[in-house]
């Protein structure tokens, strides 16, 4: 490697590193956690997933141009212009990441040029699998598992918990999608508390809407509850980080009991100093998390790696 491309990767990751750093405080702070290595390459990882997923947010792409982008990010290193591309295809390289993961995460994306109604829960858990929990089995091979774990042991956990954070961002952003004309809650959901899409897109907020998002916020929690112990399979450094963004976007669960459920017209979202209180038990849940099977610890159910596409109306148990 010459001294132009030392030069060009070091300026790839701090564009990935500020990427980050604008788009998600919360993860900034998880990350900051992390051992030096691993927080460079979780986050270049963060700004390959916003980039992609900003095509179709923010520029109008058509799956056109998600065919492009498909085909330069499998491009190795020594053919990457684009800054985003360069560090996460160097990341890539260095921790032997599984390339089909980053192919899922893209399909996921691509569903909101062609999907934003889903019928039942099964359908949208797909979905946040694509779009979430593929971050987290990406993330897996940089921050490291402990030692005697395989991937196939921490895998449904991390998929558990990528669905977990992804419902959290929907519930959030109920009124951010229905500005883009856009409802992710369930069909059967909504018709369960007598609600439409329409209504929904209408901002209808009454005491129909607050019973389904008791119902929603329910369910995102008892996910959280049984992604926890996987976080014990995880190396000992990184832990703490996990924990934080698992503990800081449960709290915007919190945040949304707290504005009335009026997601419609207030962004729920933790204060810098919020986060920072939380801090003290971050660390000490890190320390104390039992792994899965140990006495006393949540979670022992998990869903299958890849959730099946049901297309029942049925709306299973949680989780």
């Amino acid at each position: 490697m010459t001294d132009d491309d030392r030069f060009r990767l070091a300026a790839a990751y701090a564009h990935g590193d500020h990427v980050a750093r604008r788009n998600s405080k919360t993860f900034y702070l998880a990350t900051a956690l992390l051992p030096r290595a691993s927080r460079r390459a979780v986050r270049a990882l963060y700004a390959f997933c916003r980039t992609t997923d900003d095509l179709v947010d923010n520029h109008g792409a058509t799956q056109a141009d998600l065919a492009r982008w498909r085909a330069a990010v499998v491009q190795p290193v020594g053919a990457q212009r684009d800054p985003v591309l360069l560090c996460w295809a160097d990341t890539r390289e260095r921790y032997g990441v599984d390339g089909r993961y980053e192919a899922e995460l893209i399909d996921g994306v691509a569903l909101d040029l062609e999907q934003t109604r889903y019928a039942n829960w099964p359908e949208l858990e797909r979905y946040c699998y694509l779009v979430a929990s593929t971050v987290g089995l990406l993330s897996m091979p940089l921050i490291g598992l402990a030692r005697g774990v395989s991937f196939a042991e921490a895998e449904p956990y991390a998929v558990k918990l990528g669905i977990a954070l992804q419902l959290t961002n929907i519930l959030r952003d109920v009124g951010e999608d229905a500005a883009l004309g856009r409802v992710y809650l369930p069909a059967t959901d909504l018709g369960r508390f007598g609600l439409t899409a329409e209504d929904v897109l209408r901002g209808v907020h009454d005491e129909r809407f607050v019973a389904l998002l008791r119902f929603e916020i329910a369910r995102a929690r008892r996910l959280f509850d049984e992604a926890m112990p996987g976080i014990a399979l995880l190396s000992p450094t990184a832990r703490p980080a996990v924990c934080a963004a698992a503990i800081l976007y449960r709290a915007i669960l919190d945040r949304i009991e707290a504005i009335d459920y009026r997601v419609h017209t207030e962004r729920a979202h933790t204060t810098g100093v919020g986060k920072l209180r939380l801090l003290p038990g971050i660390l000490w849940t890190a320390l104390t998390l039992r792994p899965p099977g140990a006495a006393g610890a949540a979670g022992a159910g998990v869903v299958s790696a890849r959730p099946a596409a049901r297309v029942d109306d049925d709306i299973p148990a949680l989780c």
